[in-house]
């Protein structure tokens, strides 16, 4: 049941939001922009509509794998335990999907489908932490990464006390993984050429004036 259930979660990753949209529209976008089959080189490359709807299905599966998770589990820390795994899962069918020759995003998206079904208050800091990154230097890439790292904290400071080292462990996975997947702009941030999204630097500009 439980490896069944970490398939499942797997497969359903796998279905990617950007290259399954893509395909409706004649177009793979890991041939274009940064050739990341994301939401922000969907956005760059096939605009505002077309990027909404990859997040929407690439947070959506996250949030049914972690779901899948969750069924069928009397026991609160086991159940919390199968869900996360799924979710993890899922992420990893993301980057590595099984329906599109193994390369897909960077599980962003589908980290947030899975806090949005086990801990929707813990989204809030690591959206905070997102936005304050990017209107301030305009990298999406690093607003990323701190914003997966900004789970450590929160998880141990917000959780509750018998779930506390779960969420731990987690947060470090979710980190880890997420520079792990954007090791590239890492690479492209310490060379002084990775994209910049200059009309996001409101704060930037705010206070630049």
């Amino acid at each position: 049941m439980m490896f069944g259930k970490l398939l499942a979660a797997y497969l359903i990753g796998s279905v990617s939001g950007s290259l399954l949209l893509g395909r409706l529209r004649g177009v793979d976008i890991r041939t274009l922009g940064s050739g990341n089959a994301g939401g922000t080189n969907a956005l760059r490359t096939q605009g505002l509509k077309f990027a909404l709807g990859v997040v929407l299905i690439d947070v959506g599966k996250g949030a049914l794998a972690t779901w899948i998770g969750l069924q069928s589990e009397p026991d609160t820390t086991i159940a919390l335990r199968l869900a996360l795994g799924c979710g993890f899962a899922a992420m990893l069918g993301h980057v590595w999907p099984l329906f599109h020759g193994f390369r897909g995003g960077k599980g962003v998206a589908t980290v947030i489908g899975l806090l949005l079904v086990l801990w929707p208050l813990l989204v809030l800091p690591m959206l905070a932490v997102f936005a304050l990154a990017l209107t301030t230097t305009g990298y999406v890439g690093l607003g990323s990464i701190l914003a997966g790292f900004t789970m450590l904290p929160a998880a141990w400071w917000l959780s509750e006390r018998a779930l506390a080292i779960e969420w731990w462990i987690a947060g470090g996975v979710v980190a880890l993984f997420l520079l792990f997947t954007h090791r590239v702009n890492v690479q492209r941030l310490f060379a002084g050429n990775e994209n910049r999204f200059d009309k996001a630097r409101l704060l930037a500009r705010l206070f630049g004036r």
